[in-house]
């Protein structure tokens, strides 16, 4: 009798709880669970998903679990309802249990926020105190460029600029090599391009605003030599739309070349020999190389967060080097056990970014060997040796300072 009461029961879970689409973590299938109230981020597998996403407060635990044995070929028994619902009610899931007080160790929380320590070498710090008021100000503000009456001609804009950049490829060269010899002046287009980084940053805040995303940090982070703004946008993985979660990965290189916009006319209407040309062709060319250079598929660039938003990875490039691991020992071994948990779409994906990520390396280090041949001659050929010595370099020391700042930081989580 118990049992047949607990099977009539009809919970629900809290409504503004957000469910991801599949997710890929390595052969695996998962769904993220965002809870706004608790602030937190919780990954469950298929079987629990297809349970969570139907206590909706209308069809009873049996009806459920008739649809769940149809599904996967098994029937919940009542210690297993007995055991999901606790668990539901102590995380405060369901509708009526007690909601859980933000924490500041979320899963939600930015990377590090814990247990991060900034040094000199690597760190960080946060420009703007209240950040998600911040975005909603700047949310209202713009309103207007949100419309398609101004999106639109403005990325026909964008794209004419960068067709005018490809047709003047090889004078905008020229005119960068002559402003290389005046280091102030090209002091002056580094501190121009970096000050873009704020607006690039912004554009990512603003669009994943405009998408129901969260905005939870503001500020400067740095790994010397390279220093660099940050703006991190939560739940990107719960928007409805794979296009929005793209278009907020994109934001950022299309507020980079929108920067740009106002110095290209003003080039075409100097003289051909005016001594500001080759400041605005300098901008220009290195302007467009920063904005398509962060669309690379390369961890941690916005093209690399694109293409994963688009096939639903959830760390493409970590999991692309376990599987080329794992196919080789395959091949090595002759024993495809493990292999046969990669389903044949996911071997494809993941194997295809490993290839393709090889042949940008590949292109780029000859496209670097060829522009430096001038220059540097018989040591073009032991670039791409160097290259691979200084990523090795760098790799090492990262690990060891991930290592000397202890587990804690380890563990701590990443933001999408």
């Amino acid at each position: 009798m118990k049992s047949h009461r607990l099977l009539d029961l009809k919970p629900r879970v809290r409504p503004e709880l957000r469910i991801s689409r599949p997710l890929r973590r390595g052969a695996a299938e998962v769904h993220l669970l965002w809870d706004p109230l608790g602030e937190r981020q919780l990954e469950v597998g298929p079987k629990e998903h297809f349970v969570i996403a139907r206590l909706d407060g209308t069809r009873t635990l049996a009806e459920i679990g008739d649809q769940y044995a149809v599904r996967f070929r098994a029937r919940l028994g009542e210690p297993q309802w007995q055991q999901l619902l606790g668990l539901l009610h102590t995380r405060g899931l369901l509708e009526g249990s007690a909601r859980p007080a933000p924490s500041a160790a979320s899963l939600a929380a930015p990377a590090g926020a814990a247990a991060d320590r900034s040094g000199m070498l690597a760190g960080r710090i946060r420009l703007v105190a209240d950040a998600p008021a911040l975005l909603d100000r700047l949310h209202h503000a713009t309103g207007f460029a949100r419309r398609p009456a101004f999106l639109v001609p403005l990325l026909a804009l964008v794209t004419a600029l960068l067709v005018a950049v490809a047709a003047e490829f090889g004078t905008l060269v020229d005119e960068t090599a002559t402003l290389a010899r005046n280091p102030v002046a090209l002091l002056a287009v580094g501190v121009l391009l970096w000050t873009s980084l704020a607006l690039h940053e912004l554009a990512h805040g603003l669009v994943g605003r405009a998408f129901g995303g969260r905005v939870g940090e503001i500020g400067l982070r740095w790994r010397l030599p390279v220093t660099y703004l940050y703006c991190e946008v939560e739940n990107v993985r719960f928007f409805a739309r794979r296009r929005e979660q793209i278009a907020t990965a994109a934001a950022g290189a299309v507020a980079n070349l929108a920067f740009l916009l106002p110095f290209w006319p003003a080039r075409l209407l100097l003289p051909e020999h005016a001594q500001a040309r080759p400041f605005l062709g300098a901008l220009l060319l290195l302007g467009t190389a920063v904005a398509l250079g962060n669309l690379l598929p390369l961890p941690p660039l916005d093209g690399y967060k694109a293409l994963g938003y688009a096939l639903d990875c959830l760390q493409l490039a970590t999991e692309s080097r376990t599987f080329v691991l794992v196919l080789a020992r395959a091949t090595i071994r002759r024993d495809h056990t493990e292999l046969r948990r990669y389903p044949t779409r996911l071997r494809l994906v993941l194997g295809g970014y490993a290839l393709g990520c090889a042949a940008l390396a590949i292109t780029l280090l000859t496209a670097a060997g060829l522009l430096l041949a001038d220059h540097y001659g018989p040591l073009v050929g032991v670039l791409p040796a160097l290259a691979v010595l200084a990523a090795l370099l760098l790799r090492a020391a990262g690990m060891a300072y991930r290592n000397a700042r202890g587990p804690a930081a380890a563990r701590a989580g990443q933001v999408t």
